[in-house]
């Protein structure tokens, strides 16, 4: 019987090592934990295309479908398509790649990664958690309208293709070839599509000041749709990769037919220009550069932990930075083709209005839920379409609502591993029915006001550019672009090339404190339709912000001042990575011999 190699390290774990290689890196973690135990602790993934089809399922979603069309509407359309493109290319493929290329070294979640490597900057983690967490509660919501959407779909005739309904108001107005052009009836008009939004899945009031009760059916939904995520994550994400090859890729087959259908509506060239013009006067102002990068942090999900999350179920060598950049293009030619579909049914409606294209509908949260309908009752077999695309957004949902979740389960159970992680199921249980009832105040008949407060403050926004600024600045200036880099290298045999690491260290910041900055001086009050905000509901809103935010600065001064030593000695050790030194001994098995030992930087 041979005497194999075996390896100690400084934290007390035994593993074989390999017959032909006896020496073992003095840089790679995973072979200190073993691939073995990293399996049976945290899981992994099946093979490499389970991870591509899990990030795709992360990033493609209903930010694209939902949020991406009514922002880009709310900004003039062109306008926000440049502003768009620029925070893609500088600030969200880069930060995409760095936040999977560090989980997938490191191993861990969203909220322990950037204090592994900047022990003063952990706060980033617990700002992450926060903001995924209040994500979670209010996206759950689109996934309970959608639902009842699906229902309402099962008739023969779709419920808003007439004004013969209970919910409709004597200006429910039918439009059809006769009126196009009867500007004095369609001022004070809507469409049925609109009123079965407002008046029977919403059954909105007229303000926040009046919440008024719990819609039941919505309700219902919403606890389907908390029962569809926990049902997928109760064996962990990893476990469920074959899953989303289905939500990531039925998605686009429906998406493909409502464009074909949507580009040959009459009128619709007129919304197609209006997509693609930009107003140059809007580019001086600092909102449609906000609603840029915080739609594309949103829609990559940069800065909710989920990213380092899905990384760290990587095998140690797998090519991550191939799989970023096909997500982040699939990702724009998503929400691209979404805006093509919305634009083309707003021209429509604009011409049977006979207004303007900016003018057709209030821009909202709901837009999606206004446009894609109207385009299916121009189908044959409109109940069946209708039914088909809400199931498709259905699926935009969950896989995206599952991810994020799993994101905020990763980062708690990394972070308290001990205690919870012999829990999970338990924990995943608790956590799904907390979400669920932080999210009934949504679905009351005022809810939607609510809902938009969170979508506006809590995770995207200033909040979200506030994070993603100290994560940058942690990772590419303390910690370094080019330990990162060879950390990079190391996993995966290729340095990143020199203009992802000038935006890591210069450009990506410089970009996200410029558009914070600016929308902190020119900050304007939040507004649903004509409907104004009160003062108060602002300030409540901003109090969700600081929520996330106010934990990176209270953790620094945390950190320096409850350490013993002076504050400028507890600073330099807080920029410090945690994980620097690690001691590698190579023993012989049968008589415990040291043959070799290294300390040296593992990253």
């Amino acid at each position: 019987m041979s005497n194999k190699l075996y390896i100690w390290d400084e934290q007390m774990q035994i593993t074989a090592a390999p017959e032909k290689k006896p020496f073992i890196r003095d840089d790679k973690p995973d072979e200190m934990n073993t691939d073995r135990n990293k399996t049976e602790e945290r899981g992994g993934w099946g093979n490499k295309l389970d991870f591509l089809m899990s990030c795709i399922s992360l990033s493609v979603g209903l930010g694209n479908v939902w949020r991406f069309p009514y922002l880009c509407y709310k900004n003039g359309g062109g306008t926000f398509l440049i502003t768009y493109h620029i925070a893609m290319i500088f600030c969200g493929i880069p930060l995409f790649f760095q936040e999977v290329a560090v989980g997938q070294y490191l191993g861990s979640g969203g909220m322990t990664f950037v204090g592994q490597l900047c022990p003063i900057f952990k706060g980033v983690g617990y700002a992450t958690m926060t903001i995924v967490f209040l994500l979670d509660v209010y996206y759950c919501v689109i996934i309970a309208w959608t639902l009842f959407y699906i229902y309402s779909s099962l008739s023969s005739t779709l419920p808003w293709a007439t004004c013969d309904n209970w919910w409709n108001t004597d200006n429910c107005f039918v439009r059809d070839n006769s009126t196009l052009n009867t500007t004095n009836i369609t001022r004070i008009s809507s469409s049925p599509v609109e009123e079965f939004f407002d008046r029977r899945l919403l059954n909105i009031t007229s303000g926040l000041e009046e919440i008024g009760g719990i819609q039941w059916n919505i309700f219902i939904a919403l606890c389907i749709g908390w029962i569809f995520v926990y049902t997928i994550l109760r064996k962990g994400l990893h476990q469920s990769g074959k899953v989303v090859w289905f939500t990531a890729l039925f998605p686009y087959v429906i998406l493909l037919i409502m464009l074909v259908r949507a580009v040959m509506l009459e009128g619709a060239s007129t919304g197609l220009l209006y997509y693609v013009t930009p107003r140059w006067e809007a580019l001086l102002t600092p909102g449609p550069w906000m609603d840029g990068a915080s739609q594309i942090f949103f829609a990559y999900s940069i800065g909710c932990g989920a990213l380092p999350a899905l990384g760290s179920y990587n095998k140690f060598h797998h090519n991550s930075y191939k799989d970023a950049v096909i997500t982040c293009i699939v990702n724009t030619m998503t929400s691209v083709i979404a805006g093509i579909v919305t634009f083309s049914i707003l021209g429509h409606l604009a011409l049977e209005q006979g207004t303007d294209v900016g003018n057709v509908v209030k821009s909202g949260p709901g837009l999606v839920f206004i446009t894609y309908p109207q385009v299916v009752l121009k189908l044959p077999g409109s109940s069946f379409w209708a039914a088909t695309f809400f199931f498709m957004l259905l699926l935009l949902g969950i896989d995206s609502e599952f991810c994020l979740v799993e994101s905020f389960i990763t980062g708690i159970l990394d972070n308290w591993s001990q205690s919870l992680r012999p829990h999970r199921h338990l924990f995943t249980a608790g956590v799904c029915s907390i979400m669920f009832l932080l999210g009934i105040p949504m679905i009351t008949q005022g809810g939607m006001y609510i809902f938009q407060l969170m979508d506006y403050y809590s995770a995207s926004g200033m909040s979200l550019l506030w994070v993603c600024f100290f994560q940058t600045i942690a990772i590419s200036w303390f910690f370094g672009v080019d330990r990162l880099a060879d950390c990079i290298q190391t996993m995966m045999g290729v340095k990143p090339a020199l203009f992802w690491m000038i935006c890591w260290k210069y450009i990506t910041p410089l970009v996200m404190a410029v558009i914070f900055i600016s929308q902190c001086f020119e900050y304007q009050r939040l507004y649903y339709g004509n409907y104004e905000y009160p003062l108060w509901a602002d300030i409540i809103g901003l109090g969700l912000s600081f929520s996330s935010m106010m934990w990176i600065p209270a953790y620094l001064i945390y950190y320096i001042s409850s350490q013993p030593g002076s504050i400028i000695q507890n600073f330099k050790n807080g920029i410090k990575s945690t994980v620097a030194q690690r001691k590698i001994s190579i023993c012989d098995k049968s008589t415990g011999e040291l043959l070799a030992q290294s300390s040296s930087n593992v990253i």
